[in-house]
């Protein structure tokens, strides 16, 4: 899939893969697995960008949620990758989010990003109120959502 594509089918909290199409090189070089990973990994969408229509916007990008990285608890560094429409990387949604799950935005508006994915409206408030996010937006991931994607083709991961 192309940028295009995973900005305008791909839901916010997908899992989604980008890939180089290069292969996998040995454990045992490190420095070229390093690079490979950079662009051959997964992360969850977090944040789309711009314009619906992308091709009319330069700035337009979406942002993938890599990874996390501390100890005890703590997280000291998160790894986000943007990404803008003229990548020539392939990108595969990997997962959808299910239908009950409710997403935790940190702000309402264009410029909102998930911080939270939770399996039901119980467990978003329970998050919610261990982490500090005053502005934050719930939204629950509805049955319509699920089968606008399914009548579209997209049900497949």
């Amino acid at each position: 899939m192309s940028v295009y594509l995973i900005f305008e089918h791909a839901p916010i909290g997908a899992i989604v893969a980008w890939s180089d199409g290069t292969p996998r090189p040995p454990e045992r070089h490190r420095r070229k697995l390093d690079a490979w990973q950079t662009n051959n990994s997964q992360g969850r969408l977090i944040r789309k960008q711009g314009c619906r229509d992308i091709g009319a916007d330069p700035h337009a990008s979406f942002t993938l949620h890599e990874a996390d990285y501390g100890a005890g608890g703590v997280i000291a560094i998160r790894l986000h990758r943007s990404f803008s429409p003229g990548s020539s990387l392939r990108f595969t949604i990997i997962e959808r989010p299910p239908v009950g799950a409710v997403r935790v935005f940190d702000r309402h508006g264009d410029h909102a990003e998930l911080v939270h994915l939770a399996p039901h409206r119980a467990a978003a408030e329970q998050w919610l109120s261990e982490h500090g996010y005053p502005d934050a937006v719930i939204e629950e991931v509805t049955a319509d959502e699920a089968a606008a994607d399914a009548v579209e083709g997209r049900a497949a991961a």
